[in-house]
């Protein structure tokens, strides 16, 4: 239709309506578009629009033209020919089309209601995410009339998290799979089984209606206290980069994407909105950034989630070298990259950076963006790179290809899956005289608090809203024991009744405040020592918003101690069986009581199969295989990372503002400890830990023998050989660890580094299976920073095979004839000025 047409029909709508009075300049104008209020709509899901240039304000008379003319048979259609459409144009044509409005609204998310905080309903958020999938995290902006949908997000890195309940359908209900958590899945040491976990877990995002899960969580354990280590996997790059490049293997097998998070450095919850992270530059490429580069280079993630904090200075949303240099020039990715929620305190420098979509969305940073666009200081082309970038991630989501979801997905199958790993990833920490596994049928006292309130997972977003979580005594029961149901009702009764006395938590995120430690009475003690064994769990948990509190969530308190103690007095008088269970997300203290148990088994939090994973290994079911993939301290202040955690505050939130504990304090912390992580400390300053990185026992024992290395001198790869036997009467599986200690040259360097892993298949009773590694160049090399190069220094390597990072069986050597200088990266993330590091 020709602009002349348009012009005649509005001017003779207005006529027919009685406003002649109305400026001439009314008209429809399709052909030099220049916007001043664009009025759109989707007639009978035809997918075309609208679009009006309008110079008059009156929104009323406008409405009234358009019906008038609907009136008179002009087909809707007839205003927008040739308008490009997503998936039949090139990306660069769809944008073009594009006005700038929808341009900033694109890169905006829908906003969020938080249940609990009618505050965040309104300004500054804008619009809700439980439109589409009740109980997403987030929706993206749709444009119909370029074939652009809304696309939806939601958490978390344990399984997916939307509402159960709808009110809109009261009939059904919308539960999903509490799977492990990350810290028992990367204890498996086992990558199938992680991506067997995501496919299932991605499966149930696709058919609930979920276009990109937001996980996994991938942030270094740097220290014990971090209140979110439970859904990150591990203190070491390469285990975190494994197991997360498994994770979202098996997730987006299901056409489905993920968001792998937090990039970067957000190892504390503490003030994580403005604390400011000082950090050297190779401690940032060796360890922070290490498993990220691994995960975006195998796996392909479709979206990276930047964290919260500042890295030197700068927010991680803001940080062009973070995000453009690195990121997109050194790693080449090509996804996109979203805010954590409500992240960063500058939208125009965060879409200068590369940051292209703001989750959840507020109207002040759509006010802050199309002011700049309009100003100039906001250069359209930028808009327009960020918006290819999240566009070509749409065309691959089951939104656009207008998939029909089911709302059900084989929750009991996924329910086995998860069964399966939890058992897998549980580690035997001690089992002196064969305490385990427990005699078939044997009578069991049950105690401590935390028996009958098994945790399955973490808070926070990491929280899943599951069906159902199997309790121990029900597990227990289920696989065959005797539990003593006496003190089950009086542990019922006391959990109940504390549980009572306590307020609801302020929000449903914050999770529930722990209760104290039961006191048995002689008579509930003479009682309990009837029981062949006693099965005394210790449970801790955590979640967003704050770290743990040493006191409370690492220290072993007087009333568990008492516990421990009296149980084992009495139990032990009779020649009988102590075993202590660790329903823990993170590391806490064992080696101060650790006397007290003849086993202790570290079952993490397991997920929704809690009761009957942890009574597949106490039975022998199945044989314990997993390792420890963090360290256990003896005490938090042997960490090196334990000075000046979590940080230190320069100015105090405003306890008047509503958001504040959000916001938190401005803070800054310095990472002192360098590439001394974990193990690389432990090991390399001579610290004895309660429990090494790697460590985990058997219910059988194997033996390494025949180490051999394909070459003595290295020409780009090296392949080394290791066979493990099965010297037990008992059927199990074996983790083999490879570490490589370089050869010394400018750079200091730890004792030794995980280079390579593999877990063996179930090995019978002396059966023996060989296992081959190879090292690359990559494997060999430390960061330089004055070079910005990762470089392989000349001279003698050797490589450690054993069972844990102390456990070193067997060893050979090779050399490297000259330093090698690796592929250069962008000298982008230094700190203004040197950070003072451990030196050995």
């Amino acid at each position: 239709m020709s602009n002349e047409i348009l012009s005649f029909l509005t001017n003779f709508a207005l006529l027919k309506l009685g406003l002649s009075h109305v400026s001439r300049t009314l008209v429809c104008d399709v052909v030099n578009y220049q916007q001043t209020k664009v009025y759109s709509t989707d007639f009978q899901q035809t997918k075309v629009c609208c679009t009006i240039k309008i110079h008059h304000q009156n929104n009323v008379i406008m409405k009234k033209i358009f019906v008038f003319l609907l009136i008179f048979g002009v087909k809707p259609s007839l205003f927008a020919q040739n308008v490009a459409q997503l998936g039949k144009n090139p990306v660069k044509e769809v944008i073009a089309a594009m006005t700038p409005e929808e341009k900033v609204n694109f890169v905006i998310g829908l906003g969020m209601i938080i249940p609990g905080m009618p505050q965040m309903s309104a300004s500054p958020v804008v619009g809700q995410t439980m439109d589409k999938i009740a109980g997403a995290a987030g929706t993206t902006f749709a444009i119909p009339r370029l074939g652009i949908p809304s696309i939806v997000v939601a958490d978390g890195p344990a399984g997916l998290r939307i509402q159960p309940t709808r009110e809109d359908d009261k009939t059904k209900t919308y539960y999903c799979t509490a799977f492990p958590v990350a810290t028992l899945l990367a204890s498996s040491w086992d990558v199938n089984l992680v991506e067997r976990i995501g496919a299932a877990m991605g499966n149930e995002v696709k058919e609930y209606g979920v276009d990109i899960i937001l996980g996994p969580g991938m942030n270094i354990h740097r220290n014990a206290l971090g209140g979110r280590n439970f859904e990150y996997y591990s203190e070491d790059p390469l285990m975190a980069g494994a197991m997360a490049s498994a994770m979202v293997k098996g997730i987006q097998s299901n056409g489905v994407g993920t968001s792998i998070k937090h990039f970067a450095v957000n190892n504390h919850e503490t003030n994580r909105n403005q604390i400011n992270v000082k950090v050297s530059e190779r401690a940032l490429r060796e360890i922070y950034l290490k498993g990220f580069e691994n995960t975006i280079k195998n796996a392909k993630p479709w979206t990276v989630m930047s964290s919260y904090n500042k890295i030197n200075g700068t927010y991680a949303s803001q940080n062009k070298g973070l995000l453009g240099s690195v990121l997109r020039d050194d790693w080449k990715y090509k996804g996109f990259v979203m805010t954590d929620w409500f992240g960063g305190d500058d939208a125009v420098a965060q879409m200068k950076a590369g940051n292209d979509l703001l989750m959840p969305g507020t109207g002040k940073q759509k006010e802050d963006l199309a002011a700049a666009l309009k100003a100039g200081t906001l250069n359209e082309q930028v808009l327009d790179e960020n918006i290819a970038r999240i566009l070509n991630i749409i065309l691959k989501t089951p939104s656009f290809k207008g998939y029909k979801f089911t709302n059900k997905p084989d929750l009991k199958k996924h329910a086995e899956v998860a069964r399966a790993i939890a058992a897998e990833g549980m580690i035997l920490l001690k089992n002196e005289k064969n305490a385990l596994p427990l005699k078939k049928g044997a009578s069991l006292a049950v105690l401590g608090k935390a028996s009958y309130e098994l945790i399955s997972g973490g808070t926070g977003s990491g929280d899943v809203n599951e069906a159902y979580t199997v309790s121990l005594p029900e597990g227990l029961t289920k696989a065959g024991f005797n539990i003593n149901t006496t003190l089950k009702d009086t542990y019922e009764k006391y959990v109940k009744e504390e549980r009572g006395k306590q307020a609801p938590p302020i929000m449903w995120f914050l999770g529930k405040a722990p209760i104290d430690e039961k006191i048995l009475t002689s008579e509930e003690i003479t009682l309990a020592t009837a029981a062949e064994t006693a099965i005394i769990t210790i449970g801790r948990n955590s979640g967003e918003f704050s770290d743990r509190n040493k006191a409370v969530d690492f220290d072993i308190s007087a009333k568990e101690i008492e516990l421990l103690k009296t149980i084992s007095s009495n139990f032990h008088q009779k020649g009988k069986k102590v075993v202590v269970i660790l329903n823990i997300g993170g590391q806490i203290d064992v080696a101060s009581w650790s006397e007290y148990a003849d086993a202790i088994l570290l079952a993490w939090e397991p997920g929704q199969e809690a009761g009957n994973a942890i009574a597949d290994v106490l039975s022998g079911k199945v044989n314990p295989s997993g390792k420890l993939a963090t360290t256990f301290p003896v005490r938090n202040e042997d960490e090196a990372s334990t000075k000046g955690f979590p940080g230190t505050v320069l100015e105090a939130a405003d306890p008047n503002d509503p958001m504040a504990f959000m916001k938190g304090s401005k803070a800054e912390i310095t990472y002192e400890d360098g590439i001394f992580v974990g193990y690389r400390y432990y090991n390399t300053f001579g610290v004895k830990p309660a429990y090494e990185f790697g460590y985990g026992l058997s219910y059988t024992n194997f033996a390494y023998s025949n180490l051999k290395l394909n070459k003595s001198n290295f020409d780009g790869s090296i392949t080394a050989s290791i066979t493990v036997t099965n010297k037990g009467k008992t059927a199990g599986k074996e983790v083999v660890q490879l570490y490589v200690s370089a050869a010394n040259g400018t750079l200091q360097k730890p004792e030794s580094e995980l280079r390579g892993f593999a877990k063996t298949k179930i090995l019978k009773a002396n059966e023996a299976q060989t296992l081959t590694f190879t090292l690359k160049s990559a494997d060999l090399s430390s960061f330089d920073s004055e070079k910005s190069a990762w470089i392989v220094d000349a001279g003698t390597y050797t490589v450690k095979i054993g069972a844990s990072s102390r456990d070193i069986r067997k060893s050979a050597t090779f050399k490297v004839g000259k330093t090698l200088t690796l592929d250069k990266v962008s000298k982008v993330l230094a700190p203004e000025m040197p950070i003072a590091e451990l030196k050995k």
